[in-house]
């Protein structure tokens, strides 16, 4: 897909294997913006096995102007029990700052709702930090709806391996 704006011309396409030094880089400019560099373990041979390995957990479009990646847009497959369909869930979008405003975001946002559809997916959904305000009111303004009611519940490293480890209920351990 190729956009033309006013002065710039950008394409979006998926990722390949060759993307993966150019997708840390923004990757990394992105935890840069969040202010979570601190959490960036990423490296581009960790991220084909993710995005191209023989069981890809997750997908990516690249933004490109004049063939430098400038954005991104990584994704996965989640499921609605409720709708019974598969949904798209966003991780991350990001386009270096350089480029806003010249409907990259937008493009990105556009192509994977109709990814989405095409997949018969019965959602599409993302996660916004509270304090990002421009990008709350960019969703927004694209039709989105930010739930208020809904909190984001995570475990990882330590706490991760102390869920795992824990011991199961009395009454499943019998059946086992």
């Amino acid at each position: 897909m190729t956009t033309t704006d006013t002065a710039t011309t950008f394409t979006l396409r998926p990722a390949t294997p060759d993307d993966c030094a150019a997708l840390v880089r923004l990757i990394t400019a992105l935890a840069e913006y969040e202010k979570l560099t601190h959490l960036v373990q990423t490296t581009p041979e960790a991220l084909a096995t993710m995005l191209f390995g023989p069981r890809p957990y997750c997908e990516a479009v690249l933004a490109e102007v004049d063939g430098r990646a400038v954005g991104f847009a990584l994704f996965f497959h989640n499921f609605s029990t409720f709708l019974c369909k598969p949904g798209l869930y966003l991780e991350d979008l990001f386009v270096e700052p350089e480029y806003r405003g010249l409907g990259i975001g937008k493009a990105l946002l556009i192509h994977l709702a109709r990814l989405a559809q095409e997949r018969d997916c019965g959602r599409f959904e993302w996660s916004v930090l509270d304090w990002n305000a421009p990008s709350i009111a960019f969703y927004e303004a694209m039709g989105a709806d930010v739930l208020p009611e809904w909190r984001i519940c995570r475990a990882t490293g330590d706490a991760l391996s102390k869920l795992a480890a824990a011991t199961m209920p009395a009454s499943l351990a019998a059946q086992a």
